[in-house]
């Protein structure tokens, strides 16, 4: 097997490690939502106890919504840290270090219960989110680094897989006959600290990222060492020259910060499309369909909503799975254009569904298979894509600081939706999903003029189409067709 495609053990152990991280976010993601009556019985009882006297409804939301909302809080201010720990540390180290923060986080919320202290919630709620937020920037970051080229792809997807893993272990974890009880809810919060555990020890046995090592380290011998056990093979000259070009034209550079990714018109295209993809995952209504798919699954006449919601989280392992497969063959933009548009129909179809829903007796399962259809149509593009295409759009200089501004963008969207969703669909009503609706069709014709395709290409390739882009007079062909200058470039023969 050409050692460009080669699957070797080393890798396939790296990448699946890394992922736990991912599979941490989706788990205290979703991992809130279950036992969210029980919780909230224990803040009544706890400030009761506390104060002498009945707790108000309107502080029992709040604090109820601050508990879910700190998560997000503190994903936003983890994630534009990312930068801070990955040049310093190095990517592998800095997954080692901030498990630190997985078990202050899990133990907090572990023994809340026991302490009768409604703020040791809260607090771990938010150490858990920066955990998460520091995550969601170096598991991709790693994974992209570590992957060859023709498999970046398919192993970025395994960021994604881990992250709907974590949510379905969540949920059916959290059902009643589980650790969705009085008694165990604590033991639902804190079980975080486990897999923060394995991974500790399992990362000591990875590599660090080869392209850390020599383009970030200058230490060539330690990369190469790295490559040819991840590769399986002995020639890994093609890897290390590549390197070698990015590290050259790193040093020539100014060094990378936020705002300068923002002025520099090398990256200023690159980086609103970073930020627009990442927004396309958020705003396209999914974590609406998934904070509250209880309610819309009650709403749409369902006896049983729990299961349909763990329903819908088996199908977004599934199809997670089949964008494993698809994504180096359909390419990238395809998947999320795909995906895009399949959500947009979908979106119409659950309002249309819980509009009717007490005209029409049988529409109502219209909703659930809609909410199925729009759950596997994320996981086809806009679930996986956004997360690893920001690492592939840019070198490895502008790098960290592009995936902490992604991941930041990612975050604040997440909070927002979260936030505001209550509202809306008290003001909409049945026609909520017509907002996302709106969304879904803008950035699919933003993802069709403006998103190139980077399947097969390598990152000084495609940062190299960037800056032609932006070299190019207002009226060349290149300005005019955004696409022309990165689809030109034809991929490496080996990756082909």
């Amino acid at each position: 097997m050409d050692a460009k495609k080669k699957i070797t053990s080393p890798l396939i152990y790296a990448v699946s490690i890394a992922a736990i991280g991912s599979l941490q976010f989706g788990y205290n993601t979703g991992v809130i939502n279950a036992p969210e009556k029980i919780i909230q019985g224990f803040f009544n009882r706890t400030l009761s106890e506390r104060s002498g006297k009945a707790v108000s409804p309107e502080l029992l939301t709040s604090l109820w919504s601050l508990s879910v909302a700190i998560f997000s809080v503190g994903g936003m201010i983890g994630s534009f840290s990312v930068s801070l720990f990955v040049n310093r540390f190095g990517r592998r180290n800095s997954m080692l270090l901030v498990n630190v923060l997985a078990f202050a986080g899990g133990t907090l919320m572990g023994f809340s219960k026991m302490a009768k202290a409604v703020e040791m919630l809260i607090i771990g709620r938010f150490i858990i989110g920066l955990f998460c937020g520091l995550c969601t920037g170096f598991v991709p970051m790693y994974i992209s680094e570590v992957s060859p080229t023709s498999l970046r792809g398919a192993f970025g997807t395994l960021n994604q897989l881990g992250i709907v893993v974590g949510i379905l272990v969540a949920q059916i974890f959290g059902l009643e006959g589980i650790m969705g009880t009085e008694a165990l809810w604590p033991l639902l919060l804190g079980f975080t600290v486990l897999p923060a555990i394995l991974q500790c020890v399992a990362l000591l046995f990875c590599p660090e990222s080869p392209r850390f090592l020599l383009i970030n380290k200058m230490e060539e011998e330690k990369a190469q060492a790295v490559l040819q056990k991840l590769r399986g093979t002995q020639d890994v000259s093609q890897d290390i020259l590549e390197m070698k070009e990015e590290s050259a034209k790193m040093s020539q550079e100014k060094k990378a910060t936020v705002p300068e990714l923002f002025r520099s018109p090398s990256y200023r295209q690159a980086i609103i499309i970073a930020i627009m993809l990442q927004l396309s995952q958020q705003l396209s209504g999914i974590n609406a369909v998934f904070y509250y798919s209880t309610g819309i699954f009650e709403r749409a006449g369902i006896t049983q909503p729990v299961y349909a919601t763990i329903g819908a989280g088996v199908v977004n392992t599934v199809f997670t799975v089949v964008s494993l497969f698809l994504v180096e063959r359909a390419g990238r933009r395809t998947l999320h254009l795909v995906g895009l548009g399949g959500m947009a129909v979908c979106a119409v179809l659950m309002t249309v569904a819980l509009a009717l829903k007490d005209v029409v007796e049988w529409i109502r399962y219209i909703s659930i298979v809609a909410t199925f259809g729009f759950v596997a149509l994320f996981e086809i593009g806009p679930g996986p894509i956004p997360w690893f295409i920001v690492a592939e759009l840019f070198s490895q200089g502008p790098r960290p600081a592009a995936m902490a501004v992604a991941g930041c963008s990612n975050w604040t969207s997440n909070f927002l939706v979260g936030m505001l969703f209550p509202y809306a669909e008290k003001l909409c009503g049945s026609y909520v999903f017509l907002i996302f609706l709106v969304f879904l069709v803008i950035f699919f014709v933003f993802t069709f003029f403006k998103v190139p395709e980077t399947k097969g290409r390598t990152f000084e390739d495609i940062s190299r189409g960037f800056e032609g882009r932006a070299g190019a007079s207002p009226t060349s062909p290149v300005e005019k067709n955004p696409m022309v200058e990165l689809n030109s470039v034809q991929p490496d023969k080996e990756v082909a």
